[in-house]
């Protein structure tokens, strides 16, 4: 069963814990910047396989050495518990 969608309050509560993630709209989002394009690419490659682990897949852009994430559960119509995990996942990449 997937998550439900999280209130507002209990959004911006996670986000205390979450470095660097911040609410666009009714999305988690957060920008990278790397040391290149290789760097840029094999964090994203990184990033895929722990967004397969959960079955929960990013929004995402790379151009050259930065890449943004963004984040939501659209079939649960917005920010969930799935999102902060896979945040969580994603900044312990770095």
């Amino acid at each position: 069963m997937r998550p439900g969608k999280l209130s507002e309050s209990e959004i911006h509560e996670k986000l205390k814990n979450l470095p660097d993630w911040k609410l666009l709209g009714n999305y988690l989002h957060r920008d990278f910047k790397f040391p290149d394009f290789t760097s840029a690419f094999a964090f994203m490659t990184q990033v895929a396989f722990e967004a397969e682990k959960l079955n929960h897949h990013p929004e995402w852009k790379n151009v050259y050495n930065s890449v943004s994430i963004t984040l939501n559960t659209h079939d649960a119509g917005g920010i969930t518990e799935l999102d902060f995990k896979l945040a969580e996942r994603i900044n312990k990449l770095l």
